[in-house]
Parts: structure tokens; sequence; C-alpha cells
């Protein structure tokens, strides 16, 4: 992990152009290739970021970052205020809590709940960056990145991208479809999710654990 404070410039360059003026601001950059850059402010969200992999050109006042898709994130450097690097080693990955863990361990006994002919490959598939909770295979034979959440929000997409995008660099696994499987999907993750082609599956735990709902059924 690079961690740089430095008065700077921010382009991006891609599907739409936006701009950053002049300011302080964190430059994240970490051991996959992934740049975010930071405000102080505004929660755990960057206001511009390259998702891995990329290529990294630096000099002293500019540094070009370049996806394989062509995008590029150009940062002009005015001053360096800090330069700090530290090797963090392998993350163990998010600790689920019970209900989260279970629900996990019951789609993936039951993988055609969240979508007809859905295989089971291998729960907590590591992707280099992190386990996706469940890699699956469809009815045609295509790998899906499912990520498992008590209540979807959009960090929780903003995950499944990450890993979707790190799964795809895999020629045995790509093209990667990525499924957002959760008891409850807030609106804005469900349209977040949307935009970026990821499947939204809501589950019912009770019924997973095989209880009976409590409506009054004819049959």
């Amino acid at each position: 992990m690079r961690l740089v404070i430095a008065r700077c410039q921010v382009d991006y360059a891609g599907r739409l152009d936006a701009h950053l003026p002049m300011a302080t601001r964190l430059i994240m950059v970490k051991a996959d290739g992934c740049v975010a850059i930071h405000a102080d402010g505004g929660a755990y969200k960057p206001l511009n970021w390259m998702n891995a992999p990329n290529r990294i050109t630096e000099a002293p006042d500019k540094w070009v970052v370049t996806s394989p898709k062509g995008e590029t994130l150009t940062i002009l450097i005015e001053e360096v205020i800090s330069d700090t690097s530290c090797e963090l080693g392998i993350d163990p990955g998010l600790q689920k809590d019970g209900v989260e863990a279970h629900l996990q361990e019951l789609l993936a006994a039951n993988p055609e709940t969240m979508g007809d002919g859905l295989r089971l490959v291998k729960r907590e598939y590591q992707t280099g960056i992190g386990p996706v909770d469940l890699l699956c295979r469809d009815a045609e034979g295509n790998a899906v990145a499912v990520e498992v959440k008590r209540r979807g929000e959009m960090d929780g997409v903003e995950q499944l991208i990450r890993y979707r995008d790190r799964l795809n660099q895999d020629p045995m696994l790509r093209p990667v479809r990525a499924m957002f499987v959760a008891q409850q999907i807030k609106p804005q993750a469900r349209t977040f999710a949307g935009d970026k082609e990821i499947d939204c599956v809501e589950v019912d735990y009770d019924a997973l654990r095989g209880i009976e709902s409590n409506e009054l059924r004819l049959f």
C-alpha cells in the first residue's frame, strides 16, 4: 500500500470525462494496481478511482494511470507533502456474523435457489484481493461470482465489482457474471448494481432454513 498526500489536479478520460481542480488530496495505490483519490471527508468513497489492473507511468510532476480498456487517470502534482509505503500482506477477509455466514452456507448447499441451473464450484474462492463468497457455474457453463450479504448496500456491490474484475483476468473463468444476493437489497444498491450489469437476488432466510411462512395458503 502506498499513500501519497499531495496538491494535485486529477482528470479522468474514458466513458465520460471528469475533472478535479488543484487541491490537497490523498492518492492511494494498492498492491494490485488500484488507484483511488480521496478528500478529507466523504467517508470511504473516493472522489475518483481506477480499478485494477492498471499501468502507472510516474514522473515527478505527473502520473498517468491507464486501464486495459484505454481509460486514463492523469494526476498533475504541484507539491508532494507525504509519500509512504507499507506492505500489508494477505488479508484474511471479512469475518461474517452468524446469520450472514449461515446464509452463505445455505446458498452453497442450494445454489438453484439463486437461479435455475446454478451449481456451486467453490465457497470462499480466492481472487487475490480477498475471497468471493461463492463461485458458481450457470446452466450455460459460465462462471458466476456471488457475494452474499444480510443487507445489500452500496459497499457490497463495489466489493463484488472488484472481485469480478479480478476474476475476469483468469482466461479459464472469463467472462464472469456477478450476482449480488441478500435478504434485502437497498434501492440505491440495486440501481448501482444494474448499471454495472450485476444481477440482484433477494432470498428468504427462514425459507432456506425450512421454516414455513406465517402466511395462510390454500395448498
